[in-house]
């Protein structure tokens, strides 16, 4: 197909799968070819510190495999490796773009993304048309009676459930419509190292779900269990559908698993009505806590070399497999923020280095929660004991004993950094100094 036949543009972002994807789909039923893209965005990737970042090696492979797919319908993925507003300026340069189609990002970067190129195609008179994909209710679907956000949780997902149809769950089908991407022969994506990372031999869970969610309520919270379903980080991506996931755990009449979609879709709304919320507390008052911030300790934290197990087990899972456990994900980020009172922005970034399924709303929401200084309403003085919830969660040590095997060896096991009751203690002293303020 020539470059200058009339296209419209697919742009993927966190959508990399081609069934069930509304923007594509409704690309697909334009009635123009669809020249599918995906920009490696150089602002992005240049703010990650670690050059075999598992998530890159994450996208790129799903990239590839996302063209194989594609080259099976005699067309591509052209891949660009740039900053966004100069890949689209070659893109319009290179082809006749008739249309642009993506599915919404709420992440305020992304926002901002967004509306650059919105802008520079206005510039050129082409329609930029969006879709919700990757949640079922976004930004204003599900407020208050008063049309205002919700700002805690239970009434949110209460809401939620009520508004909560066939509708919203229904499929977007397009493989009728795969005869529709623009004919092309075979583009060249560029390798991993051409895009200044390198290959990560990290391994990926796979797709699998179904056959957790019936027994999800009773095993989630036990770690050395495989009770959750590590399906973050292909959210995260877009490798599965949202609508799919929550079909399934409707057939299953499994409200527990459907709830933790229900709290990733309520910390993306508040991120959206609430983005200053990605530096600073929800709740402003929080900003006066005089933070300890010792880094010897924080760096003992993040070593997983606390002399607390739960936590070290914890940080080291996520250390070496990119992936934390979600019952020890709230304990190593409240012993982090109350029991050493270092400051919550600290925990956030690291887990946003390391975790494979890191998504800024739901991270930032966490640890927020952590600190007592989000959208919960709970009191700051909920403070997990990490020895409590060892006994309650791991009672026969197996997943100590698989991340943390010196545990039960005294001279080689590192003592605590710190006294729990003591530093409880001090952290109910230190928040209520600030919130009488």
């Amino acid at each position: 197909m020539d470059e200058r036949t009339p296209v419209a543009v697919f742009w993927f972002r966190r959508d990399l799968r081609l069934e069930d994807n509304a923007g594509l789909y409704h690309a697909l039923k334009s009635g123009l070819p669809v020249l599918p893209v995906f920009i490696f965005d150089k602002e992005i990737l240049v703010k990650l510190g670690d050059k075999d970042d598992a998530r890159v090696t994450f996208i790129h492979q799903t990239i590839e495999s996302l063209n194989s797919e594609l080259c099976q319908y005699g067309s591509s993925l052209l891949v660009l490796f740039d900053k966004p507003c100069d890949a689209w300026t070659k893109l319009l340069n290179d082809y006749a773009i008739d249309a642009v189609y993506i599915n919404h990002d709420y992440e305020p970067a992304a926002i901002f993304r967004d509306e650059a190129v919105a802008k520079l195609l206005n510039e050129n008179h082409i329609p930029f048309n969006t879709y919700k994909d990757q949640v079922i209710f976004e930004k204003d679907e599900v407020t208050k009676d008063d049309g205002k956000p919700y700002t805690v949780y239970t009434p949110y997902q209460r809401k939620w459930y009520q508004k909560l149809s066939s509708f919203y769950l229904e499929e977007y089908s397009s493989k009728n419509y795969y005869s529709r991407f623009f004919k092309t022969s075979p583009f060249q994506i560029p390798s991993i190292t051409q895009i200044g990372f390198e290959k990560s031999e990290r391994e990926f869970p796979l797709v699998h779900y179904k056959e957790l969610i019936p027994n999800y309520a009773e095993n989630r919270d036990f770690p050395a269990i495989e009770g959750t379903t590590h399906i973050g980080i292909h959210l995260r991506f877009g490798t599965v559908s949202i609508r799919e996931l929550a079909r399934v755990a409707n057939s299953f009449n499994e409200k527990t698993w459907l709830n933790e979609l229900i709290w990733r879709e309520f910390y993306m709304m508040i991120l959206y009505h609430f983005p200053q919320t990605a530096q600073q507390s929800f709740r402003p008052e929080y900003d006066r806590i005089k933070w300890v911030n010792n880094e010897q300790q924080f760096a003992a934290w993040c070593n997983g070399q606390t002399g607390f197990p739960l936590v070290d087990a914890g940080m080291r899972e996520l250390n070496s497999t990119g992936y934390m456990h979600n019952r020890v994900r709230m304990v190593t980020a409240s012993f982090l923020t109350k029991d050493l009172l270092i400051d919550w922005r600290w925990g956030e970034q690291y887990f946003a280095r390391k975790l494979l399924d890191y998504e800024m709303a739901s991270n930032v929401g966490g640890w927020q929660w952590a600190a007592g200084c989000g959208t919960d309403a709970a009191p700051y003085f909920r403070i997990f004991n990490p020895d409590a919830q060892l006994k309650k969660f791991d009672p026969e040590l197996k997943y100590i004993k698989k991340w943390v095997p010196e545990y039960a060896d005294f001279s080689r096991y590192p003592k605590p950094v710190i006294d729990h009751a003591v530093a409880r203690e001090r952290c109910l002293r230190v928040f209520k100094e600030a919130l009488q303020k």
